[in-house]
């Protein structure tokens, strides 16, 4: 099978989930990696490294800048002229959006989230999870290209050989878009909730520590958000001794407790870390849909009949203000730090 793989980046900064969708390519045959930029040389040719049998390459200032218009149609003409049999995404924002306007391009469809593969008769047939991760289906698409959007975190990351070269062709690039980018806003730091092994996430339970007096002179909602932030300190402490990304339910976000770049669930990111600790979160449908296929979760939270312990590994029910500092203490005396 012809499959090929789309490199996502940011300015050379490749999304690691990008080098597991080279490894997923590979089990169903040869790879060729798209890279897609200006000045990307040296990222196309670490593709080569890491399992990649060829790779394309459109370098072009037009390209500095994801603009969905130029990447679409760039991409959408490549395929048409060489007609791969399948194309593989890491799912990501810009992804999605690339692969969708690929598809509608090509006349093709695009099966998203997937979590497995397998190759047979010459088509693949993809696990993904629907019902808000409640089941999962299986699934061909009748056209093609086949194209894929894969799940971070779900498929093993090749090891990188650093003795493997080669040289990327280079591919014409389509720049016409009707879009201009302005800037860019950088948002608070940390570890990436998409390629994170362990995350720590905060619900609205952060909000509710009885033993908080905020400051004089805050109306109702400022003194809300205020307690809210006193909590999310204890879930960034915990994060911190655990080299975690820190998370949040849409709740936690909606109240204006965190920015929304923290959100975990259908609306916000999808993630399949090693360890996802849930705090003062009470497992709403629509946040489980964001974290259910982590590999182990652990919950905190006071109402022992909160839904997140339904698929929760480990439970803890008691007052998050007490087990967090008492957590990040022991983890801290263990870890040596």
């Amino acid at each position: 099978m012809k499959t090929w793989v789309y490199i996502d980046h940011f300015k050379g900064q490749v999304v690691p989930a990008s080098w597991e969708a080279v490894g997923a390519g590979k089990t169903l045959g040869s790879v060729t990696a798209i890279v897609f930029g200006s000045g990307v040389d040296a990222l196309a040719k670490s593709a080569f490294t890491y399992g990649a049998d060829e790779v394309l390459l459109a370098d072009d200032p037009g390209l500095a800048d994801y603009r969905p218009e130029a990447y679409a149609s760039t991409l959408s003409a490549l395929a048409a002229e060489q007609k791969p049999d399948a194309i593989l995404f890491p799912t990501t924002t810009r992804s999605r959006e690339l692969a969708g306007m690929t598809a509608i391009d090509l006349k093709t469809g695009v099966m998203v989230d997937v979590t497995a593969l397998e190759l047979k008769d010459g088509r693949i047939i993809v696990t993904r999870p629907i019902y808000a991760g409640k089941l999962f289906t299986r699934e061909t698409c009748s056209a093609s290209p086949q194209i894929v959007t894969l799940r971070g975190r779900a498929f093993p990351r090749p090891a990188q050989d650093a003795g493997k070269s080669g040289t990327p062709t280079k591919v014409a690039a389509k720049t016409d878009a009707t879009t201009q980018v302005e800037g860019y806003t950088t948002a608070e730091g940390g570890v990436s909730l998409i390629d994170a092994g362990v995350i720590v996430s905060g619900g609205r339970g952060v909000s509710n520590n009885p033993a908080l007096t905020p400051p004089g002179g805050l109306d109702e909602k400022q003194a809300e958000i205020w307690k809210a932030q006193q909590g999310f300190t204890l879930v960034k402490d915990l994060a911190s001794e655990l080299g975690a990304a820190v998370g949040a339910s849409r709740a936690a976000v909606d109240a204006g407790y965190v920015p929304y770049a923290h959100q975990v669930g259908q609306t916000g990111k999808v993630v399949s870390p090693d360890l996802y600790i849930a705090c003062g979160i009470s497992g709403a449908i629509q946040h489980l849909a964001g974290m259910r296929t982590s590999k182990m979760i652990v919950a905190i939270n006071k109402d022992g009949e909160a839904p997140i312990f339904k698929v929760a590994r480990y439970g803890v029910v008691g007052d998050l203000f007490q087990i967090l500092p008492a957590l990040t203490a022991a983890l801290k005396s263990k870890l040596g730090k």
